[in-house]
């Protein structure tokens, strides 16, 4: 069950993600990497450079949700090699032939951009075929039986569901990975302990929530409604029974559904209220799949990650 959302003092846009080991957090103008090796802490601090800056268009409602969403995949498995660099691994162990391989034809200088890379082409591609082109083809095979393409999307939209929670279900038990989602309920105490403007300490921030309204679970499960509200407006007028329809019909919608996701989570993470709860709720509860309770050690993890991104400015970071 989500725990009761305390009242902050205010909503910082400082956000982070659990490591093996560690915790990213993102500030308005640095980001940090914090990772608890055998010898100790390690960190990493980073100058934020920021491709809207660049291109101001990316930085427009709804587009920059999009642009956001690839920098974190991006960022993030930058952090996840980052902190693995730093876990105890068997010394016995033999390189695989694909390390080899990277090792013997790509330079090094090169080597960790070209598996960035890759690695978040196979998430998306990994993403797309789980959670959109499976619905697509299991819902599919109730088309001779529906006259609707409202019907159709209703119940592509409840095995996307299904999918997306047996899913983080059962990644949630490897034991690994729940070591991970205590890292990651110890991102959200410390943020909740930042907002309520208490002073940062293992023991104030170890009575926070662990569940957070701008977490990118509450992310994720919001982009599957959106995506059946979308699909729902757009294949209505199309031929919804082709599978190649409606497969490129929900990869062209990507972006907007993506974008105003994003925008939709910015405003419930700026107002507190009866409504903002209510849409809250959903994604709230599916983060007791993704967060697990800490250990004091995770919380100086996370505390020493947000202190190295405050702002100079006081207030730079306010949501």
């Amino acid at each position: 069950m989500a725990e009761k959302r305390e009242t902050c003092a205010f909503r910082t846009s400082i956000g982070g993600q659990a490591l093996i080991e560690g915790i990213l957090m993102r500030g308005p103008e640095k980001q940090a990497i914090v990772v608890r090796s055998p010898d100790g802490l390690v960190t990493k601090v980073e100058e934020l450079k920021l491709i809207r800056d660049k291109y101001p268009i990316l930085g427009l409602p709804v587009i920059r949700g999009a642009v956001t969403f690839l920098s974190s995949m991006i960022n993030g498995v930058k952090a996840l090699m980052f902190s693995a660099d730093y876990y105890p691994e068997d010394e016995l162990s033999e390189p695989g032939k694909l390390d080899r391989w990277l090792e013997k034809h790509v330079p090094a200088e090169k080597l960790q951009g070209v598996i960035v890379w890759v690695s978040v082409i196979l998430s998306l591609a990994f993403s797309l075929v789980l959670f959109m082109l499976l619905p697509t083809f299991l819902a599919g095979l109730a088309d001779p039986w529906l006259h609707s393409a409202v019907v159709h999307n209703l119940i592509e939209g409840v095995v996307k569901i299904a999918i997306f929670m047996t899913y983080m279900i059962l990644v949630s038990r490897q034991k690994d990975v729940a070591r991970v989602f205590r890292y990651h309920g110890a991102e959200h105490k410390t943020i909740f302990c930042y907002e309520a403007g208490l002073e940062l300490t293992v023991e104030n921030a170890r009575i926070q929530p662990m569940h957070h309204p701008r977490c990118g679970t509450s992310f994720l499960f919001v982009v599957i409604i959106v995506s059946i509200l979308f699909s729902s407006l757009v294949l209505s007028h199309m031929a919804w029974r082709s599978l190649w329809v409606r497969v490129l019909v929900h990869l062209a919608l990507l972006i907007p559904v993506v974008g105003v996701t994003y925008e939709f989570n910015r405003w419930v993470g700026r107002h507190d209220n009866v409504l903002t709860r209510i849409l809250a709720a959903p994604g709230l509860w599916m983060q007791n799949f993704t967060t697990n309770e800490p250990d004091d050690s995770m919380l100086e993890v996370a505390i020493e990650a947000l202190k190295l991104v405050l702002p100079a400015e006081k207030g730079k970071d306010a949501w």
